[in-house]
């Protein structure tokens, strides 16, 4: 039994009339997390985790937005329906689909690291898994989270001490989270572009423990910027916003940055190899604990992982979406 099948719209299951993450406007949209690739505007009715909603209604605007939390299993249409930890961003889940026994999982994005800030992703059991491999060659392999905050605190030291401002790009939902969360605030105040401000306004009003930030704006001199770092997107670095403080070193926060040529074309300072997504370990460990029978695999290195996967002797295909794997975005 196919619980789902593979539309121009989405991934849709038939039975229960609704689609994971679609990217065309749809009646009944399931979303995994707030990303803009995955939670876009136009559907009728969206159902997502009751943390991963104040975002997704600021990112979309006034949408009907319906909540669950972690666990909980409803009833659409004869789909038993339930969202679990993905550990990509707070909120973000893992769908989990079942007809007469049948299950299927939505990976959406994912990591198995715990960041202290999502809730830690949790692998389930199923018969079909759908998964995505942004980051699926071996080349890619994580250090601990806490060597790179190590590397930008000395980094923002040495910053400081050379009359510099480091000026830090990650994307604003999550990433810049997760480094405000990391990085050791006793060295100087942590200045903030309003996109990510914004969110941590979001995430605090959730009760979710984001240290203290200092919105930039044209209220702050010179002066204030004296042995801070400021946090930014990515688009803003080629913006006159970056003017205003000085003398810079800029550094980009990506898994990407494991790519040297993808480093040289950010003309970046310096960079720091961290994701939001999981490397080859984790998706190569998250989909052997599904005991999955079928693998699915999106967005990335569908080819190569697909590859790798029948080589392991697991029934592997891809599948193409319009998710995106951008440099600036994870």
């Amino acid at each position: 039994m196919s619980v789902f099948e593979f539309r121009p719209q989405g991934i849709y299951c038939s039975q229960g009339d609704f689609y994971i993450d679609p990217w065309r406007p749809v009646e009944r949209a399931l979303i995994t997390h707030g990303h803009a690739d995955h939670a876009r505007y136009g559907s009728k009715i969206y159902l997502c985790t009751e943390i991963a909603a104040p975002v997704i209604r600021h990112r979309l605007g006034n949408v009907k937005i319906e909540t669950i939390p972690y666990e909980r299993i409803i009833n659409l249409n004869g789909v038993s329906i339930s969202f679990h930890p993905a550990g990509h961003v707070p909120g973000s889940a893992q769908i989990l689909a079942e007809i007469k026994g049948e299950r299927w999982v939505v990976s959406g994005d994912y990591k198995v690291v715990d960041d202290g800030l999502s809730t830690p992703f949790n692998p389930i059991k199923c018969h079909s898994f759908i998964s995505e491999c942004t980051f699926g060659l071996p080349a890619f392999n994580w250090s601990p989270q806490e060597e790179i905050f190590e590397e930008i605190n000395t980094w923002w030291l040495q910053c400081n001490k050379e009359g510099l401002t480091p000026v830090l790009a990650a994307y604003g939902l999550g990433k810049a989270q997760r480094l405000i969360s990391g990085i050791d605030s006793n060295i100087g105040p942590i200045l903030t572009h309003g996109a990510i401000e914004k969110t941590n306004q979001i995430m605090r009003e959730q009760k979710i423990a984001i240290p203290k930030t200092t919105l930039v704006s044209s209220k702050l001199k010179l002066n204030d910027f004296k042995n801070a770092i400021v946090l930014a997107p990515p688009s803003a670095l080629s913006t006159s916003w970056i003017k205003k403080f000085g003398k810079i070193s800029t550094g980009y926060a990506s898994g990407w940055m494991a790519i040297r040529g993808i480093k040289r074309r950010r003309a970046a300072d310096k960079g720091f190899v961290i994701s939001d997504h999981a490397d080859w370990v984790g998706l190569n460990w998250a989909i052997r604990e599904t005991e999955a029978e079928k693998i699915f695999v999106t967005h990335g290195y569908t080819e190569s992982f697909s590859k790798w996967l029948r080589f392991k002797g697991l029934d592997a295909s891809i599948v193409n979406t319009e998710f995106l794997t951008a440099e600036e975005d994870i």
